[in-house]
């Protein structure tokens, strides 16, 4: 078993935080490379990036998701390859906090009335990171993921899933390479916080990226299955039950006794549709309301578990509920095969 103490590190691919299947960098594209982190000072891996424009931006969540151009040769060549940055303010460190009011800090007053008063305050470099996420290059499938656009509720039935979504998703040729990097231990070893090595009913549990791993408020770890071929929960039967109940008993003691969390504090869930498939389950801290642990796409593990007992073709047959954007084409075709 893996008990390796998790750094920081940048993983170059997708982040999960939307609605909708995300497509990660396909294995026809170049420069896609794998590694583990370091602490040691680094460099983006491009130069030249130009900002074409925001895609989306949070003002509640301090994130913002830019499209830029990366100049092939010439600078200022109007053309070049697509890439995507997302800058997002990462949270308060406890610990650290009383450091920005200590000595004399530097302040901007904004306004003062009577006992009140707002100042800019302008924190040390060292308190003052930015979470960088970038995706290089990128095609347009990844330009729309992160555009903000219109989301529609849509029901799937199991014979939907079978003739509409299920082609559709074969026909998409989409790679998870990375998440086999992973499980290969070819990248992001160092982070993975406990392992069952099992090939049938062992997953790793990994720090998820939109957790930067410095409070508890966000907490979010994934585990991840080596069994290869399950997809979504619509694959899953009773023969995955041993699977599932390591992943949710294994996953909690193993964030209970690395991170003083006990499971009754933890949200333990599978997403549908997933973000990428191939079978995976997040941990998330129970007053964080993290991306897609909605009651459209969130479907709690312990419950997965229950159904499956009581009816073993449970996910084959029920009529699942889930959000898909408005110019998604899986959209279009569930609508048209349901008014047929």
């Amino acid at each position: 078993m893996a008990d390796t103490a998790p750094q920081p590190s940048k993983r170059k691919r997708e982040q999960q935080e939307d609605a909708e299947a995300a497509e990660a960098p396909g294995t026809d594209e170049r420069g896609t490379g794998v590694g583990n982190g370091t602490s040691a000072r680094v460099h983006l891996p491009f130069s030249g990036f130009r900002v074409q424009k925001v895609l989306r931006e949070s003002a509640r969540d301090k994130v913002i998701f830019l499209h830029g151009k990366v100049p092939l040769g010439n600078p200022k060549d109007g053309d070049g390859e697509d890439a995507i940055v997302i800058l997002e303010k990462t949270p308060f460190q406890v610990e650290q906090v009383a450091q920005l009011l200590t000595g004399s800090p530097e302040l901007h007053l904004q306004f003062s009335n009577d006992i009140y008063s707002t100042y800019h305050l302008f924190p040390p470099r060292q308190l003052n990171d930015v979470k960088t996420t970038v995706v290089y290059p990128a095609t347009e499938k990844h330009l729309q993921k992160y555009l903000r656009q219109d989301l529609r509720l849509i029901q799937e039935t199991g014979e939907d899933y079978r003739n509409v979504t299920l082609p559709h998703l074969e026909s998409q040729s989409l790679s998870i390479q990375w998440v086999y990097n992973i499980l290969d231990k070819k990248a992001e070893a160092d982070r993975i916080v406990f392992e069952n090595p099992d090939p049938s009913d062992g997953f790793v549990l990994i720090p998820d990226l939109k957790w930067n791993q410095q409070q508890l408020d966000d907490l979010y770890l994934i585990a991840i299955c080596h069994r290869r071929g399950i997809r979504s929960l619509r694959d899953l039967t009773p023969e995955h039950l041993p699977l599932l109940r390591n992943i949710l008993c294994q996953g909690q003691e193993a964030i209970r006794q690395r991170y003083q969390v006990q499971g009754d504090r933890l949200r333990v869930y599978l997403h549908y549709l997933p973000s990428y498939y191939h079978l995976h389950v997040h941990f998330t801290a129970l007053g964080f309301e993290a991306p897609g642990s909605g009651v459209e796409r969130a479907h709690l593990l312990a419950q997965v578990i229950e159904n499956l007992e009581c009816d073993p073709r449970h996910y084959e047959r029920r009529t699942l509920t889930f959000t898909l954007r408005a110019d998604d084409p899986l959209l279009e075709l569930l609508q048209e095969a349901q008014r047929s």
